[in-house]
């Protein structure tokens, strides 16, 4: 198999929405349907709908961790029971109605202590370093803009969003996206080097070991 092959089949990585229904994704972005409204919400861990609402909007990155415990084989804890993990170790800090985070070195730190994931903070990854480190057993969490579920439209920022990269070559990256479009934008999307860029913030976690 060519690289190129390689970056173009599907990774092995399992996928995780930040939701609990992946096919309503597109629902829950435009706003027909709450995420509290989610039929499998209680799947989360979360101890009421309203609860699970507030969440499911912020985890992107926790659904990028359950992705890569998965493909260790390792146990994949529910959501909440990871959200309140990352609240013990301060990846994520509560201000009244909004939430800061994922921040990222309390989250390697977490990751690293109780997963054994080697997780390196960097603040000036680029595209070409992504490609260089990105496979399926290193994959880079990179922060993206949320519109990256739509590769055609031009975002009004980058960053905010987090998607885990799983491969790369020949100008091309594959990720899964935590809050892609189903059949769309989701598992093993692979975009342009050009089209990753226009979301892109410069910044993520690189997956070490």
């Amino acid at each position: 198999m060519t690289a190129l092959e390689d970056v173009t089949s599907p990774s092995g990585v399992p996928y995780y929405c930040q939701w609990e229904s992946p096919e309503l994704v597109g629902h829950f972005v435009d706003g027909r349907l709450e995420a509290a409204g989610d039929p499998r919400w209680a799947q989360s861990g979360a101890r009421t709908a309203a609860e699970y609402g507030f969440w499911s909007r912020r985890v992107c990155g926790l659904a990028c961790l359950r992705m890569i415990l998965g493909a260790r084989g390792a146990a994949v804890p529910p959501t909440m029971t990871l959200v309140e993990r990352a609240l013990a170790w301060r990846a994520y800090v509560p201000e009244g109605e909004r939430v800061i985070g994922l921040i990222y070195q309390p989250f390697a730190d977490w990751v690293r202590a109780e997963f054994d994931i080697g997780a390196a903070v960097r603040t000036d990854l680029t595209v070409a370093d992504i490609g260089a480190a990105a496979t399926p057993a290193t994959p880079v969490i990179a922060s993206v803009h949320s519109w990256i579920r739509w590769p055609d439209r031009t975002p009004p920022a980058t960053g905010g969003h987090l998607v885990l990269v799983t491969g790369a070559t020949d100008g091309l990256l594959r990720l899964h996206n935590p809050s892609g479009l189903p059949a769309v934008s989701q598992r093993d999307v692979v975009l342009t080097a050009a089209d990753f860029t226009r979301f892109y913030a410069g910044r993520g976690l690189l997956v070490t070991g």
